[in-house]
């Protein structure tokens, strides 16, 4: 049996197993359809456009999960909850958020491992933004 060269396999990013930036956005423009309609979370966004909140998030998953670093690059260390802090983020705000987050994880059909482990992550980003009760 031939041994394989050293440095000939290259472990792929999650971003990168995922069909990188394309599904980041595609991913992040169907979770804002929802956000858009959803009397709870939409006054969370004081922009009248989306766009901005839009584009944070994308750059911020896309870098979290081994894309550029673009985000960083143009806010610094995104400190999530120093930068959510303002808004009141209470279990229905968790749940509206989870719920349409789970509709456009579900619209991306990715393969089982790989959206659990997405999954996994937003749900654990979104209980850490929790700062009210109720």
């Amino acid at each position: 049996m031939k041994e394989i060269p050293r440095g000939t396999l290259q472990e792929q990013t999650f971003y990168e197993q995922v069909g990188g930036e394309q599904t980041f956005r595609r991913l992040v423009h169907r979770f804002y359809q929802g956000v858009a309609e959803d009397p709870l979370l939409r006054p969370m966004y004081p922009e009248d456009d989306l766009g901005p909140a839009e584009e944070r998030l994308v750059l911020f998953l896309m870098q979290y999960w081994g894309g550029p670093r673009t985000y960083s690059d143009n806010r610094g260390h995104p400190r999530l909850r120093m930068r959510h802090a303002p808004f009141t983020v209470n279990r229905a705000a968790h749940d509206a958020w989870l719920r349409h987050m789970r509709d456009a994880v579900d619209e991306l059909e990715l393969a089982p491992e790989l959206e659990g482990q997405l999954w996994q992550y937003l749900t654990y980003a979104a209980a850490s933004m929790i700062n009210t009760e109720g």
